[in-house]
């Protein structure tokens, strides 16, 4: 009777497969339609878009994201390593004259640039290997986030039909992510830069790739030699309207001085009390307790334009303090 079942299951998951490929077929060509009314040409249509696969394991990756349901203890050991901190190191080391150019040229710190680089592609080692067509094709096609994803499609599509980018190395994130700093093709578009001047922007190499992160945190308003976050302490007496638990927005941004009360530790900080501030607790949003005060922080402008690269809290915890070990490293 079980091998019955299974039998069952396994025609019944290929039948839904199989509808949801056919489906997608006749999505890929009304789309088809939409990208040449927006400029896309023939040609990129027929030899790009039209290629594109359904892939189901992009859609299991979109609801299941580590940043949504590992708690930031765990999130943040797993990435903040001293084998990460040694190889961004040895990253530097070896690339030392091009990275302190373009640290003094943006004005962007090259520990940061060295902490985004670890913490979205280990230094390039996990660029990924999806089809980002297929990937930004698939997700457009899903319903969950389907007018964010077809923009990235458009663009990438046009950034090849303009020869800006390679079409042959297009690989990378499951959810279309390109290069050793997993830039979106709208992030490409504003931001990326052809650094060595050779006609190509290839976010693979350093000096493309770190030229266009130094680009991208400058233009969002990086401060330079300012902090990102303090872990904290709070009292039990914190209202808890003050307590930011999503990325989407942080809210109830004060002076540090006007938390003080609430703040068991403040004298290690209260050098900052004149700071715009606010806190954040994390995992209150995933965790079974709803009166969680830890792991706390109090957080900073530079901390909120993380978020503007990624929204997720632990995601710019963990960049943050991947920042901060190389303070005595480099």
């Amino acid at each position: 009777m079980k091998i019955i079942n299974y039998v069952f299951i396994f025609i019944l998951s290929c039948c839904v497969s199989c509808i949801a490929e056919e489906n997608f077929n006749d999505w890929l060509n009304s789309f088809s339609l939409k990208a040449k009314n927006e400029g896309v040409s023939q040609s990129t249509i027929n030899n790009v878009l039209k290629q594109a696969r359904f892939l189901p394991n992009v859609i299991k990756y979109d609801r299941y994201q580590p940043e949504f349901y590992e708690d930031t203890k765990t999130y943040i050991n797993k990435r903040v390593t001293k084998k990460r901190i040694n190889n961004g190191t040895n990253l530097y080391i070896s690339n030392k004259n091009i990275i302190k150019k373009i640290e003094s040229e943006f004005d962007v710190e090259k520990e940061l640039l060295l902490a985004l680089m670890g913490i979205e592609t280990n230094y390039g080692t996990y660029l990924g290997k999806m089809d980002i067509i297929s990937s930004l094709a698939t997700l457009s096609f899903d319903k969950r986030r389907s007018a964010f994803f077809s923009n990235e499609l458009i663009t990438i599509l046009k950034l090849v039909d303009n020869k800006l980018i390679d079409q042959n190395i297009l690989f990378g994130s499951w959810a279309g992510a390109f290069g050793n700093f997993q830039f979106m093709p709208t992030t490409i578009k504003k931001y990326a830069i052809d650094y060595d001047k050779n006609n190509n922007i290839d976010l693979k190499s350093i000096k493309d790739s770190f030229a266009s992160a130094a680009n991208y945190v400058n233009k969002m308003g990086w401060k330079k030699g300012q902090p990102c976050f303090f872990k904290i302490e709070l009292s039990e007496k914190v209202p808890s309207k003050f307590l930011n638990t999503s990325a989407k927005k942080i809210n109830h941004k004060k002076n540090l001085k006007n938390f003080k009360k609430f703040i068991k530790n403040y004298d290690e900080i209260k050098n900052y009390e004149n700071y715009k501030t606010a806190i954040v607790t994390p995992d209150k949003e995933i965790v079974d307790n709803p009166n969680i005060l830890a792991p706390a922080y109090l957080v900073f402008d530079n901390y909120e334009l993380i978020l503007k690269w990624n929204r997720s809290l632990r995601f710019a915890l963990a960049v943050c303090t991947l920042k901060n070990s190389f303070t005595n490293e480099l």
